[in-house]
């Protein structure tokens, strides 16, 4: 296949060298945006008069002549090119002749894949948030339903006070708006037109690089023709948004895990988001959960590939670059495969309410109640404290949990425990008195929901 830049060389590439610095395998996901970038290209140089309008025309009319046969399977994308880039120009050129070769004036591949990149991973962003927005609806729904169900908080994954699983749910609800919000934020300078860079120095013809940028919905132009075609950036911090949101997931999936074991059994999986036993027949594992926690991994990797391709570049464009989209793609549409399956996962499982009821009331989490009913006594948080960790050590002696015990154990220990003290250590009680902004009081997780839905109704 012919070559771009074949003028300079008397030999033709080695088959071996040819595969290796070919990107087309991968890169041909961008053919739309190629297409996209390059008819507001022609459409700009035609504007200012750099080509003629017939030229024009026959280009546009070619170049969206070529992605329709792409799409309908007509036209088959040829792994003997280069790049996407040559491919299109390439198949312009058959189509239409020498007008063809006039698309690339004022033009570099070198600002040609930055635009093109720039553009996929626009339209990747808004997917991604899309599947964010529908996780996170997800989790507000279950969480909707458990404002009240009341559960064993843990630190140390150790019971530590009572919460509801409303009020947990809404905690991996805040991480994943974040998650959105810096993926909102990321696109701000996402969109920042390079075209016009060129290869690294601008271009001498008179060229428009404020119509291209309305054109292609972009907010701003690259203001250094250097950085235009080196900056990735962008890529960067598309990776990271990614990782981060990865381990929100694994964090989620992991608990996930531990809830469904018979351990816990605070949740049932349902049976399309499982999977069973090639011997024992008993076994239904959480394998989505699994996979989100294990592909994590993968995400990582791809941004400590990026970071360490670019960290020794130098000014302004390298073939190393090259090796930025396996790294991002894979990225991309690992998170996407995640969010989509959490989302099924979450959607269809089943709340065991009664055994998180039953967990909570065996692990002492209301302990902490205990002594603060001491202190509104009148006794020193240290001392109350003090007195009720003897009260729960020989609750644990005596197989015996802190509303079994008689008041007069109860007072065998301080005589300002009263008949009162039942009703300020009933789980319920415990629960309603949290009601400090973002506690766990299913009015406090009720709140909580509303904040997210809100912000969801922002878009």
């Amino acid at each position: 296949m012919e070559k771009l830049w074949k003028g300079r060389f008397k030999k033709p590439l080695q088959e071996e060298i040819n595969e290796f610095n070919a990107s087309i395998a991968f890169d041909k996901r961008m053919y739309s945006e190629d297409i996209f970038g390059s008819v507001a290209h022609v459409t700009m140089l035609a504007e200012e008069e750099i080509i003629s309008f017939q030229d024009k025309e026959l280009i546009i009319e070619g170049l969206e002549g070529i992605k329709k046969d792409i799409e309908s399977g007509e036209l088959v994308i040829s792994d003997d090119y280069e790049d996407i880039h040559s491919f299109v120009e390439g198949e312009l050129t058959k189509r239409i002749g020498d007008a063809g070769k006039r698309l690339h004036t004022a033009r570099s591949r070198n600002d040609q894949v930055a635009l093109d990149l720039r553009l996929y991973l626009k339209k990747e962003t808004d997917e991604i948030l899309l599947l964010i927005k529908d996780f996170l609806e997800s989790i507000v729904e279950v969480a909707e339903k458990n404002t009240s169900t009341i559960m064993p908080g843990y630190t140390h994954l150790q019971r530590a006070q009572p919460i509801t699983f409303g009020h947990h749910l809404m905690a991996y609800g805040m991480m994943l708006l974040r998650d959105k919000e810096r993926f909102e934020d990321a696109e701000k300078r996402l969109l920042v037109n390079p075209l016009g860079s060129c290869a690294l120095a601008g271009t001498t013809f008179n060229i428009n690089r404020e119509a291209t940028t309305k054109v292609l919905g972009f907010k701003g132009i690259s203001e250094n023709s250097i950085d235009g075609v080196s900056d990735r950036d962008f890529v960067l911090e598309l990776a990271s948004n990614a990782a981060i949101t990865m381990m929100h997931l694994s964090r989620f999936s992991e608990e996930i895990i531990l809830w469904c074991s018979w351990e816990y059994r605070f949740i049932e999986l349902d049976d399309s988001c499982s999977t069973g036993s090639s011997i024992m027949p008993q076994k239904k594992n959480p394998d989505v959960a699994e996979l989100v926690r294990g592909k994590t991994g993968r995400v990582y990797g791809d941004l400590i590939t990026l970071f360490t391709m670019l960290k020794g570049l130098p000014l302004a464009y390298n073939k190393d670059m090259q090796e930025d989209k396996e790294a991002i793609f894979d990225s991309i549409d690992t998170l996407k495969q995640c969010l989509k399956a959490s989302t099924l996962m979450v959607r269809t499982m089943k709340v065991l309410k009664d055994n998180m009821r039953e967990a909570a009331a065996k692990g002492f989490i209301n302990a902490t109640d205990c002594a603060d009913y001491l202190v509104n006594k009148g006794l020193p948080f240290r001392k109350a404290y003090m007195i009720v960790g003897e009260i729960v050590s020989y609750c644990l002696e005596n197989q015996l949990i802190l509303e079994e015990l008689s008041l007069d154990n109860y007072r065998s220990f301080s005589e300002l425990f009263q008949e009162d003290v039942y009703k300020a250590i009933a789980m319920e009680n415990c629960l309603n008195k949290r009601i400090s902004r973002g506690g766990s009081a299913p009015a406090s997780v009720k709140k909580q929901i509303e904040y997210i839905k809100e912000k969801l109704k922002d878009d």
